[in-house]
């Protein structure tokens, strides 16, 4: 699995190793959003492995593939941040693109060494995003997976040219490959540039709590544990050459989703001078190509794999905030300060 030390990643491996029998290798370049610590839990366990690598590497992935007998590859190593990506598209451009090229070349050459019985097992899954369809226009309309793409930004545009590619190299070489692209993830050990631990965070230091525009776009909230389950329910049984895509069912306006944090923290953790933590909203100005609405028919994977979401946006909310007043003072703060970045698994430093 790439991206395994990541945000969506690491919960993937906390499931797999937490409910099943099988073994998961890591491959992870540990950047800014790769945090050992999010493995902490698994870490010890007999059926997991961690390579520090860089997917654009393509020596190192031909050796750490040819050293793992594995059958599936989860492909979630990705530059992710749409700001990120205005201010520094490259970064996005080598990652998304040509190491997606890379690991997939990788994995056809592994792919033609395999006997016929472990041909029929091996899948290259691709983890992807709904920002690869654009926005949408009427409150009725959703993405699903016939959508045409038409991406927006830097990152959308260099994940939707990686989701191309993996469907291509199916087309011609015959690589088992499928796609899953995914609404807004929230939940534990969420890296703090995003939205949700943006506010809790800049809420509890008495920060100002900045919303684009109005505040008005809409998104589809997914908990990353349910996002989890439904990952590894299409890398064991989805089907080769199709797509799948996995939703929340829970729009939201980004400023519904910033007053409900206010409110969880009025009640769980209220400030001292007993004002609300709406007080410190603050509206900025709007970054640009930012898509209206986001929402996901997730009906394809519920009916063909029997997924559904387990969490309500209330209830997987209150457990993210939770989450992050439980490990303020551990977690965040070793993140926030950059203390995070010392630790690395398996590589000695």
């Amino acid at each position: 699995m790439t991206g395994g030390a990541g945000f969506i990643g690491s919960a993937v491996v906390r499931h797999i190793i937490e409910n099943t029998d099988d073994l998961v290798c890591v491959v992870d370049k540990l950047t800014y959003a790769g945090n050992p610590e999010n493995l902490a839990s698994v870490e010890k366990s007999d059926r997991f492995r961690f390579e520090k690598a860089d997917i654009c590497c393509k020596e190192t992935m031909e050796q750490i593939f040819n050293s793992f007998a594995h059958t599936h590859v989860m492909h979630l190593a990705a530059e992710s941040h749409v700001d990120r990506s205005i201010d520094g598209p490259e970064e996005f451009i080598k990652t998304n693109i040509f190491g997606t090229y890379t690991l997939l070349e990788t994995a056809r050459k592994y792919y033609i060494s395999l006997t016929d019985e472990n041909k029929e097992r091996f899948r290259f899954h691709h983890i992807s995003t709904d920002e690869v369809y654009g926005d949408l226009e009427g409150p009725e309309d959703y993405f699903r997976e016939t959508t045409p793409y038409a991406p927006s930004s830097p990152y959308s545009a260099s994940k939707a040219s990686s989701d191309h590619l993996v469907r291509a190299w199916m087309r011609t070489f015959g690589l088992p490959t499928l796609v899953t692209n995914c609404s807004n993830n929230y939940g534990p050990c969420h890296f703090p540039e995003k939205l949700i631990p943006l506010i809790i965070l800049h809420a509890l230091d008495g920060k100002e709590l900045p919303v684009y525009g109005k505040g008005l776009q809409i998104r589809d909230w997914l908990y990353v544990e349910d996002h989890a389950r439904a990952l590894y329910l299409a890398a064991t049984r989805g089907v080769p050459g199709e797509t799948y895509n996995i939703g929340g069912h829970n729009e939201k306006k980004n400023i519904e989703v910033v007053k409900t944090i206010c409110a969880l923290l009025d009640e769980l953790s209220p400030r001292k001078d007993g004002v609300s933590y709406e007080t410190q909203i603050v509206y900025v100005k709007d970054r640009p190509g930012h898509d209206l609405r986001y929402a996901i028919d997730p009906a394809k994977i519920t009916r063909e794999l029997g997924w559904v979401p387990q969490e309500t946006f209330e209830s997987g909310i209150r457990k993210t905030v939770l989450w992050y007043l439980e490990h303020k003072d551990s977690w965040c703060a070793r993140v926030l300060s950059g203390a995070y970045k010392m630790e690395r698994l398996g590589t000695g430093e």
